[in-house]
C-alpha cells in the first residue's frame, strides 16, 4: 500500500467516477483503475461497486475511507513539518572554540548571528587547540574553531579568517639579542608560553625548529593557561612571548608592551567539522555566516 494509491482511492471516492480522478490526478484512467485494483487484490476486498457508468463505494470501503483520509492527513502533516524545519532554523549548535578566537574574533560574528537567527540557541566551551580538536571528534561540539594545527583525518578545516602573532616583551626589557638584524636568538630569551596543545606555543615550537633549536633548549620561564595571563605576565617584565596581535595591540599602542620586528608566518583561524556528522539546519546557517 502507498500513499500515491491512497491518494487515488479517496479522490475517486470523492468524484465517483474513475477518469475525473485521474484528470485531477494528471494520471491515465487505466493507471487510476490499476491502482485501485492493486489495493483490492492485495487485502481481498471490494472498494468500489460499478454501477452503470458511475462506482460508488462498497461497504468495505466506506470504512476504509477514514481511514485512508487520516493517513493522507498525518503525511501532508509530516510533509508540512519538514518545509517548516527546511525555512524556519531553530534549535542549538554547540561550539568550541580556542582562547584567541573566542575573546576577540567570535563574540562580534555571534551577536551578528543571534540578529539572524534569534531562534538558534548557542553554548559556547573554550579550551586550546587540542581540546577543541577533542571536542569535535568526541561530538560534543558540533563546530570547532582553532588557531593551531589540527592533526585528525576526520575533521574538514576551512579557513575563515587570518591571524598576525606578534613578538612582545614588557616596556622596560632590553632588546633581545639577535642571531642576525632582524632575528631575534630565541635560546638568549625568558619566555612566557601557554600550555602544550595551544596554537601561540605551536608558534614558537615552529620558530625553533626554524632556527635549529630543539624546544626543550628554549629558556621558558612561565606556562600559563591564558592568554590574558601571558599579557600580564609580560608586561610586568617576566618575559617575552609570541601572541596574537588581537591580544597585545592595545598594550603595543599604549606602551605598556614593546613589540619586537620578527617575520612570523601570519596562521590560520580556522572551523573544523566531523566528515562523518551531517550539520543540522542551525549549524549550516552558523557555518555559513562565520565563513562569509
Amino acid at each position: 500500500m502507498t500513499l500515491e494509491q491512497l491518494r487515488i482511492f479517496a479522490l475517486v471516492a470523492e468524484r465517483g467516477h474513475m477518469t475525473h480522478a485521474a484528470e485531477v490526478l494528471g494520471i491515465s484512467q487505466s493507471g487510476a483503475s490499476a491502482a485501485i485494483k492493486a489495493l483490492e487484490s492485495l487485502h481481498g476486498v471490494t472498494l468500489f461497486n460499478r454501477v452503470g457508468r458511475r462506482i460508488e463505494l462498497s461497504e468495505s470501503g466506506k470504512r476504509f475511507l477514514p481511514e485512508a483520509k487520516s493517513v493522507l492527513a498525518r503525511s501532508e502533516a509530516a510533509r508540512l513539518v519538514l518545509r517548516n524545519i527546511a525555512e524556519t532554523v531553530s534549535g542549538s549548535v554547540a561550539i568550541a572554540a580556542s582562547q584567541t578566537i573566542a575573546s576577540y574574533w567570535l563574540p562580534q560574528r555571534l551577536a551578528g548571528f543571534r540578529e539572524k537567527y534569534g531562534a538558534v540557541r548557542l553554548d559556547l566551551t573554550v579550551g586550546n587547540t587540542r581540546y577543541v580538536e577533542a571536542a569535535v571528534l568526541e561530538g560534543t561540539a558540533e563546530i570547532g574553531l582553532v588557531e593551531g594545527r589540527t592533526r585528525a583525518d576526520l575533521l574538514e578545516r576551512s579557513r575563515v579568517d587570518i591571524d598576525r602573532l606578534l613578538l612582545v616583551t614588557g616596556r622596560d626589557m632590553p632588546p633581545p639579542p639577535e642571531l642576525s638584524p632582524g632575528v631575534p636568538d630565541i635560546s638568549a630569551i625568558r619566555w612566557i608560553v601557554r600550555e602544550r596543545g595551544s596554537g601561540t606555543r605551536e608558534a614558537l615550537e615552529d620558530l625553533a625548529v626554524r632556527q635549529g633549536v630543539a624546544f626543550e633548549d628554549v629558556p621558558i620561564f612561565l606556562v600559563l593557561p591564558t592568554n590574558e595571563a601571558v599579557r600580564r605576565a609580560v608586561e610586568a617584565g617576566a618575559g617575552a612571548t609570541i601572541i596574537s596581535e588581537h591580544v597585545v595591540a592595545r598594550g603595543v599602542a599604549d606602551g605598556s608592551l614593546r613589540h619586537v620586528p620578527l617575520d612570523i608566518p601570519p596562521r590560520d583561524f580556522a572551523l573544523i567539522v566531523h566528515t562523518a556528522r551531517e550539520p543540522g539546519p542551525a549549524q549550516q546557517a552558523l557555518i555559513r555566516h562565520l565563513k562569509a
